[in-house]
C-alpha cells in the first residue's frame, strides 16, 4: 500500500479518537490499528513513523508505542 494511503487511513482513525479524552484516544487509536490492520500494514506504518515521515497526526505518533509490531517473516 502506498505510504500516502496508510498515512491517510491512520489519520482518519486518529481524527475519530481525538474526540475522546486524550489517553483514551491514544489507546483507542492503537487498539483500532492492532485489531483491524493486517501485520504488513502495521509494519509499514511503524517504519514510516520510525523514519520520521511527515504528515501523521500527533495522535498516531503518540499511539505508536501501543501498536503491536508484527514478527518478521
Amino acid at each position: 500500500m502506498s505510504p500516502e494511503k496508510l498515512i491517510h487511513m491512520a489519520n482518519q482513525i486518529a481524527t475519530f479518537f481525538e474526540s475522546k479524552p486524550h489517553a483514551e484516544g491514544v489507546a483507542g487509536t492503537a487498539a483500532h490499528i492492532n485489531d483491524f490492520w493486517e501485520p504488513r500494514m502495521r509494519r509499514q506504518l511503524l517504519a514510516l513513523i520510525e523514519a520520521g515521515t511527515p504528515g501523521l497526526r500527533p495522535m498516531v505518533l503518540e499511539a505508536a508505542p501501543g501498536i503491536r509490531r508484527p514478527t518478521e517473516v
